[in-house]
């Protein structure tokens, strides 16, 4: 595993992290044992970044409960991301942020799920926010706490980012950045780079559909992509993006290299991003983890490029 620094922090993380979304059971039931076992898998792998939200899971805080129980015993060696932002939105109960003390309230809670007292990074999960404000002020609360070292925002936007990041406030970003998505590069990257802010890129699989298993005919059951169904109002976008992967196939039909290449297109921009794919098995965490062996070059990044 390939190890960089992390934007502003002074930490060495691992070239791919794990997001732990999928071990939720919003991808598809996964139990707890296989859970926890996968964590395990990628940080024996070299994994030391592992990212989760408060709403991830069914229930929602499912994921980051999993990730607590398999981190006993490694919570010293490894960095935490967390989101915080759609607690109850996806069950219609969806907590107000309207002052720092609902801030607060989400982190403290989100804490015990993970049975630790600090988060390493804290993100807004509010990709589209227009005043950061609340959050912001909550997060330096945080800080003086001592329950918070960095913190940022999860968005696609440059304009938000640069609402978060106006007095240099911001830490971490993620951004969904993949082989089939390459906007980030054209002004959002550049602008992490110039600012010295750390990348983790969510999405380098393209929700799975980059592994190269998938066409026209899949249907897909788990609730994340059940929008790339026929009728669904994801459609349009997973037939954009399965063009791009037929590209990419015609050179590189093995499925596990195309996997391999995917994720090591991302984490070789010049921002040294990390990637987070997710993972619902330890075979799966190996695999992700062994991407992070080497980066690929320019001439190598070129020619994947669809």
């Amino acid at each position: 595993m390939l190890y960089r620094d992390f934007g502003r922090t002074g930490w060495q993380v691992s070239a791919i992290g794990m997001g732990t979304w999928n071990i939720g059971n919003q991808w598809g039931e996964v139990d707890d044992a296989t859970a926890w076992a996968t964590v395990r898998a990628a940080y024996d792998a070299g994994v030391n970044l592992f990212d989760a939200a408060e709403s991830y899971g069914l229930p929602n805080g499912l994921s980051e409960e999993r990730l607590g129980v398999a981190l006993a015993g490694i919570r010293q060696q490894v960095f935490v991301v967390s989101k915080i932002g759609n607690w109850g939105k996806r069950t219609g109960q969806e907590v107000p942020k309207s002052s720092v003390d609902m801030i607060r309230l989400c982190a403290h809670a989100s804490l015990h799920r993970l049975r630790t007292d600090w988060h390493d990074v804290l993100l807004c999960h509010e990709g589209n926010i227009e005043d950061p404000s609340i959050y912001l002020e909550a997060f330096e609360v945080l800080k003086q706490e001592g329950r918070l070292r960095f913190y940022g925002i999860s968005t696609n936007s440059l304009e938000v980012l640069e609402k978060f990041d106006a007095n240099h406030s911001c830490d971490v970003v993620e951004v969904d950045y993949s082989l089939v998505n390459r906007s980030p590069e054209e002004a959002l990257l550049p602008y992490c780079e110039q600012r010295g802010i750390g990348v983790l890129v969510r999405g380098p699989l393209a929700k799975g559909v980059l592994a190269g298993k998938y066409d026209e005919n899949t249907v897909f059951e788990d609730p994340v992509r059940q929008s790339f169904n026929r009728g669904g109002a994801g459609r349009a976008q997973y037939e954009s993006i399965l063009a791009g992967v037929r590209q990419l196939q015609e050179r590189i039909p093995n499925s596990t290299d195309l996997v391999r290449n995917a994720l090591q297109y991302v984490i070789s921009h010049p921002v040294a991003p990390v990637a987070i794919p997710g993972a619902k098995s330890p075979a799966q965490a190996r695999a992700n983890a062994a991407a992070g062996e080497r980066l690929l070059d320019e001439t190598e990044r070129r020619a994947l490029q669809v």
